[in-house]
């Protein structure tokens, strides 16, 4: 019998993170859970493509502006069809309502690239977390797992690992920086 906590992985873009949890369950390094469905907002994001290439189900639910309701109606369904039980972000840039987040208390969790509370928040993803950290001249920033709740990088803390910044760093080498040595190993760690 597999009492595997049944997993959504919900991405945006290219899916590094994703393979990063990919490549932890193949190597048995995800002992409770299993990734069973990957959600795409954009039809075109390559991550859909590393759910295809290892076998594992994505469909792709779009929102429109103004229509945050029904874009996590349609979630929710799409997560209770597949008997989801935990849901990971893993690069998805769209930001879930209270209503939405306070179904799933303590079983959704986020990678953000700073370490929280620093350079998080509404408009802090991506690259501008990188810039932000860099203009403010930080010499340490990395990357934190956390639960999510009501409140844009608000939640529970799970995980934090520090990544250092140096003199000839630019927005897109300290991204990478921290995607390597501190987003991939912690994000499966928490899974």
């Amino acid at each position: 019998m597999d009492n595997k906590t049944r997993i959504a992985v919900f991405v945006s873009g290219g899916g590094t993170n994703l393979q990063a949890l990919i490549d932890a369950q193949r190597a048995g390094n995800i002992k409770s859970g299993e990734i069973v469905l990957v959600v795409s907002d954009k039809a075109d994001a390559y991550a859909l493509t590393r759910a295809e290439n290892n076998g594992i189900k994505a469909v792709v639910i779009t929102k429109k502006k103004g229509e945050q309701a029904d874009f996590e109606n349609i979630l929710s369904a799409v997560l209770s069809e597949n008997n989801i039980e935990m849901i990971i972000l893993a690069g998805f840039m769209c930001i879930l309502s209270a209503d939405f987040t306070s179904q799933w208390p303590k079983r959704i969790i986020n990678i953000h690239p700073s370490l929280i509370p620093s350079f998080c928040g509404k408009g802090c993803y991506g690259l501008h977390v990188h810039e932000k950290a860099l203009a403010y001249g930080v010499k340490v920033t990395g990357a934190t797992v956390h639960f999510v709740n009501e409140i844009p990088d608000g939640g529970e803390i799970i995980f934090q690992k520090a990544v250092n910044i140096e003199d000839d760093d630019t927005p897109e080498v300290l991204q990478r920086s921290v995607m390597v040595q501190a987003e991939c190993i912690l994000l499966p760690a928490a899974a």
